[in-house]
């Protein structure tokens, strides 16, 4: 069998942007997108695709390129998911809730050659921009208008706006096919600080991969009716943008919303599916106006360790809930919690408990160990902690421009997560703690270190540091532990710091509490004891 070698026959690259032709074809009069009063089927979802690419290819987009995207849930943002890797470009999509400061960063360090701006998001994106240094190269900018907001047109700021560029394209053109399959498709950040941001680059295979991965883990039927509560910033939406064309499926595309919003698109357009982190059960449990489902819908949970009280409150309205564990570097939810038929017949509590633990591996991916400092794998007893490793097709190439950050966590053929867990007896992971202290909030990943450097920049804080505070809304919030210097006269309170750290960071990274303290604990060599702090919060309770 020597003689046998690949040929173009049977090495075409994978990609998950073939699935747009596939459902063009076998889906092509169903609805793929609704959006307030527009509806698009999966024909004209294909054509404005290519429309868009063969634009994007006009203006000079070429393979490689970083076409940055700073959006909601709005048709554009889903679209954008094909069309800007059909122009062969790379996508980078941006956290709308992040500060002006946060934004510049990223657009310079992804290098971006051209940004579609939301209407919402114009003011946000002009200051990032007034940040770039004198004569610095800045991006195209097209933005995206939308009636139901407010009427706008281009600036001289903008080049054109998302429906011109689609107006002007070849609905024929071909789209530009990877070279190879580990050529970069998408390029997500996980922070943007002045000093190290993150930027994680997946390529096709990878997402191809994680994108069936999950199709097959979650058993999603075809033509599933999907709401995005999901922002598709967070990591290319869990890799459903894709994953929804695959089976067909009608995409329920909404720029804001809140419990009654939900239940109202729910009894609306009979959703069947949609995906949110463990604060969005928590917004549907506590409304109201909750009521029983009429039929039961599905919803993917993850981002944080769903509390036990809410997955049980959740279940009893008739959800459905499965809960997975990923991170921006593997591309997608890669552990669940694969449930067994034999854990139907135990107590509601049982349950729940069961099903707030992260799980096993899912069939893409190679492996997924918790091992010792050493690298040995703990023992199945659900008390031996170590970290998370895995091993797949799933994670990410590497970190952009930071060979130092990749070569950290990609090493002795693992990525290293970070995250310490346990294994318990039946083979089931669990997180209990993480080792880098990222504070999960509502789905968001909150740096304490980004966090402490700002507190530090008060003009009275000598010390800072910050924990994760149990919250029964948002999972946790930051706690932030200050002490003040001695010659400070006027001593500022709990809301001046907050307010302080509101003027110069994201809202969502802004300490709920702030505790002050003559001295923070540290150790003989001068390093801050957070293991001591954290046990404060916990004696405090919950917010």
């Amino acid at each position: 069998m020597e003689q046998l070698k690949p040929s173009a026959a049977n090495s075409s690259p994978l990609t998950p942007l073939g699935f747009l032709d596939r459902a063009a074809t076998v889906y092509g009069d169903t609805p793929s997108i609704i959006y307030n009063q527009t509806t698009f089927t999966w024909s004209h979802t294909r054509r404005r695709c290519l429309q868009l690419a063969s634009a994007l290819s006009s203006l000079g987009i070429r393979r490689g390129n970083v076409v940055s995207v700073v959006a909601p849930n709005i048709p554009a943002m889903y679209e954008l998911h094909f069309a800007v890797p059909f122009a062969g470009a790379v996508l980078n999509n941006i956290n709308t809730r992040l500060d002006a400061r946060t934004v510049s960063v990223i657009f310079r360090h992804a290098s971006s050659t051209l940004v579609f701006v939301d209407c919402a998001s114009r003011d946000l994106v002009l200051q990032a921009l007034s940040l770039f240094p004198e004569n610095s190269q800045r991006p195209i900018l097209i933005l995206i208008t939308d009636d139901t907001v407010e009427k706008t047109s281009p600036s001289v700021d903008f080049m054109d706006t998302y429906e011109g560029l689609v107006s002007k394209g070849d609905p024929s053109f071909e789209w530009a096919r990877p070279n190879n399959e580990l050529d970069p498709i998408t390029l997500n950040y996980t922070s943007g600080t002045t000093s190290s941001p993150k930027g994680v680059v997946h390529c096709h295979r990878g997402a191809f991969i994680v994108t069936l991965d999950t199709l097959i883990d979650w058993a999603l039927p075809k033509n599933p009716i999907y709401l995005w509560t999901l922002p598709m910033f967070h990591a290319n939406g869990w890799t459903f943008p894709w994953g929804i064309a695959a089976v067909g499926g009608t995409n329920i595309c909404v720029r804001k919303f809140n419990a009654n919003i939900i239940y109202s698109l729910i009894k609306r357009h009979h959703v069947t599916h949609m995906c949110g982190a463990p604060v969005v059960l928590n917004m549907l449990t506590n409304s109201p106006d909750k009521e029983a489902l009429e039929k039961p819908v599905h919803i993917f949970t993850s981002g944080a360790p769903p509390p036990e009280a809410v997955l049980f409150r959740t279940e009893a309205l008739g959800f459905v809930v499965s809960h997975g564990y990923g991170l921006t570097e593997t591309g997608g939810l890669v552990v669940t919690c694969a449930w067994k038929e034999t854990w139907d017949r135990l107590p509601a509590s049982e349950r729940a408990r069961l099903k707030s633990r992260q799980g096993v591996r899912t069939v893409g991916m190679a492996e997924v160990e918790v091992v010792g400092p050493t690298g040995e794998s703990v023992k199945r007893d659900g008390v031996s902690s170590g970290e998370i490793v895995m091993k797949g097709a799933c994670v990410m190439l590497g970190y952009f421009k930071d060979p130092e950050g990749t070569a950290s966590c990609l090493k002795n053929g693992w990525f290293y997560t970070g995250d310490v867990g346990v294994v318990h007896e039946d083979g089931y992971v669990e997180i209990k703690d993480r080792s880098k202290d990222v504070i999960i909030s509502g789905g968001e990943n909150v740096s304490s270190v980004e966090l402490e450097s700002v507190l530090y920049n008060h003009p009275a804080v000598h010390e800072a540091a910050v924990v994760a505070r149990a919250d029964e809304y948002w999972g946790e919030t930051p706690c932030a532990f200050v002490s003040l210097k001695a010659c400070v006269k006027e001593k500022p309170t709990e809301k001046d710091i907050i307010q302080f750290c509101r003027e110069n960071m994201p809202h969502f990274m802004i300490p709920k509490t702030v505790v002050f303290k003559d001295e923070l604990p540290k150790t003989s060599t001068g390093k801050i004891q957070k293991f001591v702090l954290r046990q404060i919060p916990k004696d405090m309770g919950p917010l």
